[in-house]
């Protein structure tokens, strides 16, 4: 067998069947895993952090038994893992390592998952391209010239490029659909509070939630289950019980009524038009009904969501001082200077443009008018999700407004960067689940995904519709070339 073959086999779902079977040595796969690193990593640049010595002994703690037995996955780099590097990319946590694994971590292990290294985001998770890292930018497995998405882009770019089976994201405005749309990738935003946000490191707290990336809807519906549910160690997360989200992954989508908003692709270039038209018809072809849904505020969803971000980002960064958290200016400074030193020399532009706005946003006399305001729209736009959720199942909307776009096209235009977060940011707003599956591939060959969005927990019914596109849409599990 290929190594492509092989690794177009290894879902996590089999190599959980087969570690748990004896037919297959997870050992094996911690050196098919190495060597794709090698092969693959040097024109991706998904990996920010890979020590064969310290995957082995990731590997070595787990049981080979359990629901992903023996199953390598990588982690994005801001959520915690024990005794190895978490930096979130920037020059500010350079060297640091985490003493406890997060949440996530730990349940992946318990389940028989090994860490197989930590993977490249936009600093802080903030960006949009996975561009603004101190380690430089990752590549799009399908076409290296172009951004794999943000932040959560080197992530998608590990399982596009078939390194893992899984990787684990975090997503505030769309950093796993997004990046998941762009790199031809399932990937699943979960309820607000469905998975612990303990050992993530906050960006957006009231946004902020860990996501999966896979190649299918199954392995996401078997990563969710195990780290989905209730965490002492995160009061935000919820004690609504777990279902089986494998269970009714093949039950189709024959009733299920589809809402599409007025106004959300009218605007697209043709060819993405074109693309989610079809999608709409496929949807028909299986069952599904298609109405039209109002939600008259979800043209504010970008501003709002910049200014709640980047408000929640600048309480949230402002620990790291240099003397609390983060590397420490170097010098004979009052304590003024070493905070201005240190965030000036650890933090990149991006970061750095972010607090500013968030600050702004905060300061006595414009609060009311800046984030008081966002949070009253914000209210109104989750209202409005909940009223369409009583004449809908699920809402159908594109993931992104174009395909990956090429490296710095967008790095001197941030509003146009803001913008890839048009149709993701409304979910995050709202804490309800979205996932975005490979659904087309443009005339250039390069991915184009279709998001789902469903009520608070429910997540079963996005991950079956999910399942049955990918049974009608046959693309390629791993990036051509790879």
């Amino acid at each position: 067998m290929s190594d492509r073959a092989s690794a177009e086999a290894r879902s996590a779902e089999s190599i959980s069947r087969n570690v748990a079977g004896g037919s297959l040595r997870a050992e094996d796969l911690l050196d098919e895993v190495v060597s794709r690193i090698g092969a693959s990593d040097p024109k991706l640049g998904a990996f920010v952090h890979f020590d064969p010595t310290e995957a082995r002994g990731a590997l070595e703690r787990c049981p080979r038994e359990g629901k992903l037995a023996g199953v390598p996955f990588a982690a994005k780099d801001n959520i915690s893992t024990r005794g190895t590097l978490t930096t979130c990319a920037s020059r500010i946590l350079e060297g640091y390592r985490s003493p406890t694994d997060a949440t996530v971590i730990s349940r992946l292990a318990g389940a028989g998952a090994w860490v197989a290294g930590k993977t490249n985001l936009d600093e802080f998770a903030m960006g949009s391209s996975t561009e603004h890292s101190v380690f430089g930018p990752t590549s799009n497995p399908w076409d290296t010239s172009r951004v794999p998405g943000g932040s959560s882009g080197g992530s998608a770019a590990a399982v596009a490029a078939g390194i893992v089976p899984f990787a684990l994201g975090s997503d505030t405005g769309g950093s796993v659909r997004q990046p998941a749309s762009f790199c031809g990738v399932v990937g699943l935003k979960p309820t607000w509070g469905r998975v612990s946000r303990s050992g993530l490191v906050a960006f957006a707290s009231s946004l902020d939630q860990i996501g999966v990336f896979s190649r299918s809807a199954r392995d996401c519906a078997r990563v969710l289950g195990v780290i989905a549910g209730h965490d002492p160690l995160d009061s935000t997360s919820s004690l609504e019980a777990v279902p089986d989200y494998e269970e009714r992954l093949e039950q189709g989508l024959g009733g299920v009524r589809v809402g599409v908003v007025d106004g959300t692709w009218e605007s697209l270039d043709a060819e993405m038009r074109s693309s989610f038209e079809r999608s709409l018809g496929i949807l028909r072809s299986l069952g599904a009904t298609i109405d039209r849904v109002a939600l008259p505020s979800l043209g504010l969803s970008i501003a709002v969501y910049y200014i709640v971000a980047n408000a929640e980002a600048s309480a949230n960064l402002a620990r790291f001082d240099g003397i609390r958290y983060g590397r420490r200016a170097s010098g004979d400074l009052s304590l003024r200077e070493t905070w201005v030193r240190s965030r000036t020399e650890g933090f990149g532009d991006e970061v750095k443009r972010r607090i500013m706005l968030g600050t702004f946003a905060l300061s006595s006399g414009y609060y009311d008018a800046y984030y008081g305001r966002a949070q009253q729209v914000r209210a109104a736009i989750s209202a409005e999700f909940r009223r369409a959720f009583e004449d809908v199942d699920l809402i159908a909307m594109p993931t992104t407004p174009s395909v990956a776009f090429r490296k710095g096209e967008k790095l001197d235009d941030p509003l146009a960067m803001y913008l890839s977060d048009v149709f993701t940011a409304p979910a995050n707003l709202a804490g309800i689940p979205a996932i975005s599956v490979p659904a087309d591939v443009s005339a250039g060959g390069l991915p184009i995904g279709l998001q789902f969005l469903g009520p608070h927990f429910g997540e079963s019914l996005l991950l079956r519709a999910a399942r049955a596109m990918e049974s009608e849409v046959s693309l390629p599990r791993i990036a051509p070339g790879f």
